[in-house]
Formats: C-alpha cells, structure tokens, sequence
C-alpha cells in the first residue's frame, strides 16, 4: 500500500511539471512574436527616419507614426518603396 502512494506522488509531481512546461511554453511564444514585432518597428522608425534624411533633398518623405514604422519594420524595403508610392500619388 505505501509503494502504490509513492508511485502516486511521483505521478502527481510528473503531471505538475508538465503543466508547468505546457503553460510557460503557450506564454513564451507570444511574447518572442511580440518582441520581435516591436524590434522591427523600432528598425522600421529608423529606416523612415533615414528615408527622410536623405529624401529631403529631393522632397521625399514618409510621414513618421506607429502604423508606418510597423509596416516598413514587416515589409523592410519594399515597405518603404511601397509607402513612398502611395504617399506621393
């Protein structure tokens, strides 16, 4: 009888680990896809920012905000190209 309650403890602790992994794996994985959602944003910003340093000379801009500096930090170049278009139509 006291065997089956040792076995029944060390199934107890088994199961309590893996919830544990289970629970800090589902709650990891959103927060890496957020970092790098803000790490690219905050590139995009920077890519903006030098788009409108040098496109000055030429009147080239991007206006600078969230939503735009998300959108080059996603798409990389061809967000920028793509935001230059459409704001100089």
């Amino acid at each position: 009888m006291e065997m089956s309650t040792e076995i029944g403890i060390l199934l107890a602790y088994g199961f309590g680990i893996l919830v544990l992994y289970i629970l800090g794996y589902l709650l990891l994985v959103p927060l890496k896809f957020l970092l790098k959602l803000i790490g690219n944003s905050i590139l995009g910003g920077l890519f903006i920012l030098a788009i409108n340093w040098v496109g000055g000379h030429w009147d080239l801009h991007i206006p600078l905000n969230f939503f735009s500096a998300l959108f080059v930090g996603v798409l990389g170049l061809p967000g920028a190209v793509l935001l230059l278009i459409l704001n100089n139509i």
